[in-house]
């Protein structure tokens, strides 16, 4: 497994903090307010001063990939324009850094923080925004294409539309149920128009990173349920980037024009699978507007968010992606992991890891990146779950490496 990818996972809203340095702009995050306690990512990690810490970190850990994330704010402020130098100048640290160290930068070009002036402009509910998109690619690609060693234009699509802007628990916090499918299809466009870009730049290997959750139904009747909600989740993004279609279900709900799909559908290098947990659905009850409704897993333990731990789940679903296609280029894990609480030693993270560690080399995958290096400002729970090898004082910035942290460790180095 020389050629293995062993990773960690991160996304610059998260950590990098320094809202009003750098020449950075605002992002749909920063005003969003329904955040636990009213949380912020002002601070975060302050990744954005404390990186060359946060890399002899990694060099400790042993990793030889990290994945992070590029702020479009940082980089262009508004979302038009040229580009913020100072943003730039401080992803082309990081990347030199990272190539110093021996650590494989991976950069994810879009993780949430879109612009705030393009959602003004109604966001990924506007076409336009797949051709600021690209042009955003290009003043990231002309400044880091030739380090930079894996490429994912954007992460977790599904999230953006499902959680974003069709139930309202994310940034930008609209709640227009199917009434949000135009973003997928703006999402996946970006994802071509991006692939294009960085093609023309020569970018070394390009993929993506999909949310994927194996959709189980509640009993035998309740297929339809759990198909419905797989062409949703999962199959909104995975065909037409894979195969060129979408789902037949859900494909006259998009604005598709003439030569999309031939755009979204490019050969990849890598596919990447974010997996969490399975989903089990159920026909809905009456009154309920959408073809399924979310049903309880009890028979596994949780996390401290809730979520069952179900490992063979990520197992299956690769298995699922590839028999739906066949041509699947080779995948990374590019996000698993898991919050629990505050206390440096973590068995249950470790245990956590282990599972899906092994039901991830049981599908034969390419690398394995974990979600995360650090404790973060997690989206709407604030600071209130973590999911780091390192946990983070965050009123003293200082960072102490969990059990999870020296077991990974051990586990890349084959000890």
């Amino acid at each position: 497994m020389s050629d293995f990818l062993w990773g960690v996972s991160t996304s610059a809203f998260q950590i990098e903090g320094a809202f009003a340095e750098g020449g950075r702009g605002p992002s749909v995050w920063d005003e969003f307010t329904p955040v636990h306690e009213n949380h912020n990512a002002s601070v975060a990690c302050d990744h954005y001063h404390r990186w060359p810490e946060d890399i002899a970190l990694m060099t400790r850990l042993g990793v030889n990939a990290y994945r992070f994330s590029i702020a479009w704010p940082r980089v262009q402020p508004t979302g038009r324009g040229p580009a913020n130098a100072e943003g730039l100048d401080f992803y082309d640290r990081l990347v030199d850094a990272l190539a110093d160290a021996g650590i494989a930068p991976v950069a994810t070009l879009y993780h949430w923080d879109t612009p705030l002036e393009l959602e003004a402009r109604g966001g990924w509910l506007n076409r336009e925004v797949a051709d600021r998109f690209a042009d955003y690619t290009s003043l990231v690609a002309d400044r880091l294409a030739d380090r930079v060693k894996l490429w994912i234009p954007v992460n977790e699509p599904a999230m953006v539309t499902l959680q974003g802007y069709a139930i309202g628990e994310h940034a930008p916090g609209k709640t227009l149920l199917f009434d949000a499918l135009p973003t997928a299809h703006h999402l996946n466009l970006a994802h071509g128009r991006a692939v294009e870009v960085l093609r023309s730049h020569n970018a070394q290997a390009v993929g993506t990173a999909n949310n994927h959750t194996p959709a189980w139904p509640a009993t035998p009747d309740d297929l339809p349920a759990a198909e419905a909600y797989s062409d949703i989740h999962n199959w909104l993004y995975a065909d037409p980037v894979l195969s060129g279609r979408y789902p037949d279900a859900v494909a006259d709900l998009l604005p598709i024009a003439e030569g999309d799909l031939r755009t979204i559908h490019q050969p990849l290098d890598f596919y990447g699978v974010n997996y969490y947990n399975p989903t089990r659905l159920k026909l809905p009850s009456e009154g309920n507007p959408l073809p399924f409704e979310l049903v309880e897993i009890d028979e596994y333990p949780r996390t401290g968010f809730g979520w069952p731990i179900a490992p063979a789940g990520l197992t299956e679903m690769i298995t699922r992606l590839r028999e739906r296609h066949p041509s699947l280029p080779p995948v990374h894990v590019t996000e698993s992991g898991c919050s629990f609480p505050h206390a440096i030693e973590d068995p249950e993270r470790i245990s956590y890891l282990d599972g899906h560690l092994k039901a991830a080399l049981a599908a034969d995958v390419s690398g394995y990146f974990v979600w995360s290096l650090l404790d973060n400002f997690e989206w709407e729970a604030g600071y209130s779950q973590r999911f780091g090898l390192v946990h983070v004082d965050f009123e003293t910035q200082v960072r102490t490496p969990r059990d999870s942290f020296h077991w990974y460790r051990q586990v890349i180095s084959g000890g």
